[in-house]
């Protein structure tokens, strides 16, 4: 009896440690992309030789590779998304960097909207929240499968009323949908990592499929934050 209650401790504190490895490895795939993105996207809004390949100076509208730069990040997504049994790690990984890249040109566009103060304010006020969440999603015994079933409903109808405010351009709307979207955002971020700790303590390290998931973890990670820092910059930015 006593040999079993010491096999089982020792598996279990076998699991905690490859979830936590598993988890770390997310985060720093996350942090890296996020590195990226920032500094892209500092660059090309701070540069208004870089900036005016996107956007039109004088007419005021985007460009032709501006269009490109702006929904190429949906088509990384979904081909990494769609690829994932396709594709080898190299190729997910350097798409998912490439990504963070292109994410960063497409969000140099805020720079043109809000002031620099606001920007990086919101950021630090995003850090500051998602970090929060993502302690409690790592930390809580509470079971979150239920909870991140309502965030995802709560999403779909982010995306539908988005599609419909782009009709009616309402401000009212608009605010709606970015106070709804920092509750969705803050929630997902304690349920992904929630199933990013369940996901780590059953794979198994060292071969390709683990290391898959690891980047696609990481770009559910990247994503909320990144959504999450949008919203709240719409609620809280000051425009120029």
């Amino acid at each position: 009896m006593e040999t079993n209650n010491f096999n089982y401790v020792q598996s279990e504190q076998e699991t905690g440690s490859m979830s936590r490895t598993f988890v770390a490895n997310v985060f720093s795939w996350m942090f890296a992309a996020l590195a990226i993105t920032t500094i892209v996207a500092y660059y090309f809004g701070n540069n208004l030789q870089l900036l005016s390949l996107l956007v039109n100076m004088e007419v005021g509208g985007l460009t032709g590779l501006g269009y490109v730069v702006m929904f190429a990040p949906l088509g990384f997504v979904l081909a990494m998304s769609l690829g994932f049994n396709k594709f080898s790690y190299p190729v997910i990984l350097f798409l998912f960097l490439l990504y963070s890249a292109v994410m960063g040109a497409s969000l140099s566009f805020i720079f043109l909207m809000y002031t620099s103060g606001s920007i990086f304010g919101t950021f630090a006020a995003a850090a500051g929240m998602f970090g929060i969440m993502a302690v409690v999603g790592y930390t809580t015994n509470t079971d979150l499968t239920k909870f991140g079933s309502i965030m995802m409903m709560g999403l779909v109808g982010i995306i539908v009323a988005s599609i419909i405010n782009w009709f009616l351009q309402s401000d009212s709307m608009s605010y709606i949908i970015s106070f709804i979207g920092v509750l969705v955002f803050t929630g997902l971020t304690a349920y992904d990592v929630q199933k990013l700790k369940r996901i780590g303590a059953g794979v198994e390290f060292g071969n390709e499929t683990t290391s898959k998931l690891v980047i696609l973890g990481a770009l559910n990670l990247y994503l909320d934050f990144i959504n999450l820092f949008l919203f709240l910059l719409r609620l809280f930015g000051n425009r120029k």
